[in-house]
């Protein structure tokens, strides 16, 4: 008996987890460049005024109840941006939709030298 209660605790934590999922999109005609470390990828609430070129972009899917904690969110985005070899990730939509949940996108971008 005690084999089934711990199954179906494990089951009811596994399932209120919460949860960040990435989709990327690299865009068309844009050179490849070498990962970067994610540790160095800056995650920016805008548009950086400094010349950059825009790689692609990052979906995330985040769940809601509950929430991860942004921490989580912003080492998300700095993984997959530094898959496509940026220095920064701006956020351009971040939003609630009932029924959806959490949905965020952000553009990888890498500095001109």
């Amino acid at each position: 008996m005690s084999a089934r209660l711990s199954l179906a605790v494990l089951a009811c934590a596994i399932a209120s987890c919460a949860y960040v999922e990435a989709t990327t999109t690299q865009y068309v005609g844009v050179p490849k460049f070498p990962p970067t470390k994610a540790a160095a990828v800056q995650v920016l609430p805008a548009e950086p005024a400094q010349r950059h070129d825009r790689l692609g972009e990052v979906l995330l899917d985040i769940s809601v109840d509950p929430a991860p904690p942004l921490a989580d969110i912003e080492e998300r985005l700095r993984e997959e941006g530094a898959k496509m070899g940026a220095n920064a990730v701006y956020v351009i939509r971040d939003a609630i939709r009932p029924g959806e949940g959490r949905k965020l996108i952000g553009i990888a971008i890498r500095y001109r030298q």
